[in-house]
C-alpha cells in the first residue's frame, strides 16, 4: 500500500507556491482545491463541461436508437411482407435474420477498431464528424431498401458509424469532464443508450399502424435527425485539451481547458490540469522514444511501424493490467445475460396469458426499468465509486438469475397454472433490469475511457469497444439456442457469470473515482521504479519551471 499512496512532491516557484503533482492513488480532492463537489450538485456548477458531454452523448442516442428500431421492425408484417427472406415461414430465415442482426455488429466491431488511429490522427471532435457521416449513408441505404442484399449492406454500412459513435463519444467525454464529476457525464452515454433504446421502441410501436411501408421505413428515416444534429453541432465544440497536448499544441490546449472549466486560464486549478496532461503527454512520449530509438526519425514507413508499435503497447508492461480491465469489463457486461432476459422475456409474458399488445407495452416497460436504473448512476457513480456499484450488480443479477432458473424449472410447462411464480418471474425480470441499469450498464462504458494513458487511450478505448461488440455478437449466437434448448440451464449459466463478474471485480477493478486522468499511472502501480518516478517528477519540474520562465520574460515577439 505504501507504494501506491506515495508522497506529494511540492514544485518550489516564485509564482505560486500552491501548484503540486499527486503521486499517489488518492482522490484528487484530498489535495487540492476541487472544480466543484461530485453528484448532481457538480454537475450543475460545471455546466459547460456538461453540455458538452450530453451532446456528445447523443452518438449513444443513435446507438441505442438503431438497436430498439430493429427490435420492432423484425416482427412487422409490412416489413416481412417486403424481405420475405426473413419471415418465420420462409426456409432459412433464421440465419438470415440472424445475418441481417449480425451485420450491424460486425461493422459495429470494424468501426470502433478503425476509430482508434482515425481518433488520434484527426482529433475526437472530427471523429465524430467522420462517423456520422458512415451512419448516415447507411441509414440512406436502410431507409430506401428495396431487397434483403441492400438492406444487410446498409446494416453493415450503419454498423461502422455505430461502432464509431460507441468508442469516440465516451472517449471525448472523459477528456474534457473535471475528475469530481467524470463518471457522472461518462454515465450520459449509457443513459442516451437506453434512451434511444426506449424512444425507437414506442416511435415503432406507434408506426406499425401505418398500413403501408413506411410503418418501418420511416424508423429508419427518423434517426437521421439525431445524428445529424450531432454532426453539425460538434464542430462548435472545443477539441479535447488532452488531444491537443498530445499533439504539442500546448497553448490551444489551456484556452480549451479554461472555456470547458468557465474559468480564466490563470486560475490556479486550471494550471494545475494543464500541467498534468503536459507532463503525462511528456513522459509517455520520452518513454516511447527510449523504448523504440530507431523508429523516432519522420518517415512514413517509421509512422506505420509507431502506430503497429501503440497497438502492442496495450498489452506490454504498464499498459496491459488497464487492457484486462477495459476488455473484461465488456465481456461481463454481455455475459452477465442481459440480453437473454430480454430475448426470453417475450415468451414470458405470453405465457402468462398477456395478449400480443401486452406483450409489447411490458417489453418496453422493461426498457423505461433500466432507464431508470441508469439515472440512478448519474448521483451513485461519482458519491460511491465504480467498484461498489459493479459488485453489488453482480450479487444482485446472480440472485435474480439463481430465482428465475428455479422458476423456469420448475413451472415452464405450466405456467397458466402457476400465476404467482409467473408474475414473480416477471417481477425478478424488472428488477434484474434495474440492477444492471444501475450498475453493469454504465460502468463498462465510462472505465475504458478513463483508465488508460494519453498515448494509447484512444487504441485502448477502441480495444474495449471492440470486446463489447465481439462479444455481443457471441451471446446472439448462442441464446436463442440455450434458452430454447437448455431451459432454466441458461439462466444457471448466466448466474455463474454475474459470480465470476464478482471475484473478478474484487480482485482486478481498481476505484478511479475522483482521480483525475492523468493519476492513473499511480491508480494502477504502473509507476513502478525509482528511476521512472525520478523521471517524471524531472519532467514535471521542467514544465512548470519554464511556464513560470515565460510568465516572467513575457511573450516573445
Amino acid at each position: 500500500m505504501e507504494s501506491k499512496f506515495q508522497e506529494i512532491k511540492e514544485v518550489a516557484n516564485p509564482a505560486d507556491e500552491r501548484v503540486s503533482f499527486v503521486h499517489h492513488a488518492e482522490a484528487v480532492w484530498n489535495q487540492r482545491n476541487p472544480y466543484g463537489p461530485t453528484g448532481f450538485k457538480g454537475v450543475f456548477i460545471s455546466y459547460y463541461a456538461t453540455l458538452c458531454a450530453a451532446f456528445a452523448a447523443i452518438g449513444g442516442m443513435v446507438f441505442g436508437y438503431d438497436q430498439g428500431v430493429v427490435s420492432v421492425v423484425l416482427v412487422m408484417p409490412q416489413f416481412l411482407a417486403r424481405f420475405t427472406r426473413v419471415s418465420e415461414t420462409a426456409p432459412g430465415a433464421g440465419f438470415y435474420k440472424g445475418l441481417m442482426t449480425a451485420m450491424i455488429e460486425l461493422g459495429a466491431f470494424l468501426g470502433a477498431f478503425n476509430q482508434g488511429w482515425i481518433a488520434d490522427k484527426y482529433s475526437r471532435k472530427y471523429s465524430i464528424v467522420i462517423a456520422v457521416v458512415i451512419f448516415t449513408i447507411g441509414s440512406i441505404v436502410q431507409t430506401a431498401a428495396m431487397d434483403y442484399a441492400m438492406l444487410t449492406v446498409g446494416r453493415l454500412v450503419g454498423g461502422i458509424g455505430i461502432g464509431m459513435l460507441s468508442m469516440v463519444a465516451p472517449l471525448y467525454i472523459s477528456e474534457i469532464s473535471p475528475p469530481e464529476i467524470r463518471g457522472a457525464l461518462l454515465v450520459l452515454e449509457e443513459f442516451c443508450i437506453v434512451f434511444g433504446i426506449v424512444v425507437a421502441y414506442w416511435i415503432t410501436y406507434g408506426t406499425r399502424y401505418i398500413s403501408g411501408e413506411w410503418a418501418w421505413r420511416l424508423p429508419f428515416l427518423l434517426q437521421m435527425i439525431p445524428s445529424t444534429v450531432l454532426g453539425l453541432g460538434i464542430l462548435f465544440l472545443p477539441f479535447s485539451p488532452r488531444w491537443l497536448a498530445s499533439k504539442g499544441r500546448d497553448s490551444e490546449a489551456l484556452q480549451s481547458l479554461g472555456k470547458l472549466r468557465q474559468l480564466p486560464v490563470t486560475d490556479q486549478r486550471v494550471e494545475q490540469e494543464w500541467f498534468d496532461i503536459r507532463a503525462e503527454v511528456a513522459f509517455h512520449r520520452q518513454t516511447s522514444a527510449m523504448t523504440n530509438p530507431t523508429l523516432q526519425s519522420k518517415s512514413k514507413l517509421n509512422s506505420v511501424k509507431l502506430e503497429l508499435v501503440s497497438w502492442m503497447d496495450c498489452f506490454r508492461r504498464g499498459c496491459w493490467r488497464r487492457t484486462h480491465v477495459g476488455i473484461g469489463l465488456m465481456f461481463f457486461q454481455q455475459f452477465v445475460g442481459i440480453n437473454a432476459l430480454i430475448y426470453y422475456s417475450p415468451t414470458l409474458f405470453e405465457t402468462m396469458g398477456l395478449n400480443y399488445s401486452m406483450q409489447l407495452i411490458m417489453s418496453g416497460v422493461l426498457n423505461v426499468t433500466q432507464l431508470v436504473g441508469v439515472s440512478t448512476s448519474i448521483w451513485t457513480i461519482d458519491r460511491f465509486g465504480r467498484r461498489p456499484l459493479l459488485l453489488w450488480g453482480s450479487f444482485f443479477m446472480t440472485v435474480s438469475h439463481l430465482i428465475i432458473a428455479i422458476f423456469v424449472g420448475k413451472y415452464s410447462q405450466n405456467w397458466p397454472a402457476h400465476r404467482g411464480p409467473g408474475w414473480a418471474s416477471a417481477a425478478l425480470l424488472l428488477f434484474y433490469m434495474l440492477s444492471f441499469g444501475a450498475t453493469w450498464g454504465p460502468v463498462p462504458w465510462a472505465m475504458p475511457s478513463e483508465i488508460f494513458p494519453s498515448s494509447l487511450r484512444a487504441k485502448g478505448v477502441a480495444l474495449s469497444t471492440c470486446s463489447n461488440w465481439f462479444n455481443n455478437f457471441i451471446i446472439g449466437l448462442i441464446t436463442p439456442p440455450l434458452v430454447q434448448n437448455t431451459g432454466f440451464g441458461a439462466y444457471t449459466f448466466f448466474a455463474v457469470f454475474c459470480l465470476l463478474s464478482f471475484v473478478w471485480t474484487f480482485f482486478f477493478v481498481p476505484e478511479t473515482r475522483g482521480r483525475t486522468l492523468e493519476q492513473m499511472d499511480h491508480v494502477f502501480n504502473d509507476i513502478n521504479s525509482e528511476e521512472e518516478e525520478a523521471r517524471r517528477q524531472t519532467i514535471e519540474a521542467d514544465i512548470i519551471a519554464s511556464h513560470h520562465r515565460n510568465m516572467i520574460s513575457g511573450p516573445k515577439e
